[in-house]
């Protein structure tokens, strides 16, 4: 019984960085199933098995943990949307939308609070916000100036990505709505019409 206990303390025995990642999983798995109100701090303390004074030790505040949990699946969405060099931007556009929704889909509940917390002014998530928005852009912007068929509108910045910047909001916006549910567009309906859309406000 006491080799148990023992194995018990040694697998709880985590570094800084391990024990953050794992409070970020557990919250990012509770703010996909819950909205951001239903989800307590203390139910994230006793899933990871850690107290809640250690928990506001890494996040003083929920907000700072919600925060946290956006900035972590931001930067895991950018790597799984992330362009494969040397493979047209048509070509990828489909595949990285159906990663996209797919996403969306099983965070539900974290990808609209998200969005109406930035809605509602709150400075901690508007930053993360923004910071996810722009490295989307980035992102896009990059692929775009390295694909031959849209290399040339690196000539024309500003209006790219303005038109980028767009599409990213009418993006969400159709997202949104498609998460409400009930009779609608299917996942591949939404795909298309975003992929659409890109490809049209580009061509224009």
């Amino acid at each position: 019984m006491a080799a148990n206990d023992g194995e018990q303390r040694t697998r709880r025995r985590l570094s800084t960085a391990e024990r953050r990642e794992q409070l970020l999983s557990v919250g990012a798995r509770l703010f996909s199933e819950s909205p951001y109100d239903d989800v307590w701090i203390e139910q994230v303390a006793e899933i990871a098995g850690v107290s809640r004074g250690l928990l506001y030790h890494y996040f003083p505040t929920k907000r700072d943990f919600f925060a946290a949990v956006v900035e972590r699946e931001s930067e895991r969405m950018l790597r799984m949307t992330a362009a494969v060099p040397g493979v047209p931007v048509r070509e990828q556009l489909t595949a990285g939308l159906d990663t996209y929704l797919e996403y969306v889909r099983t965070h539900a509940h974290g990808y609209r609070a998200f969005h109406r917390a930035d809605a509602a002014g709150d400075q901690a998530v508007r930053r993360v916000y923004q910071r996810a928005l722009a490295a989307q852009e980035r992102q896009i912007l990059a692929a775009l100036a390295a694909d031959p068929e849209f290399g040339a509108l690196a000539g024309q910045r500003t209006d790219t990505e303005l038109a980028v910047r767009g599409w990213l909001a009418f993006t969400t916006a159709v997202c949104l709505e498609w998460l409400r549910g009930g009779p609608g567009p299917t996942r591949e309906q939404v795909r298309d019409l975003c992929a659409r859309a890109l490809l049209g406000v580009l061509a224009s």
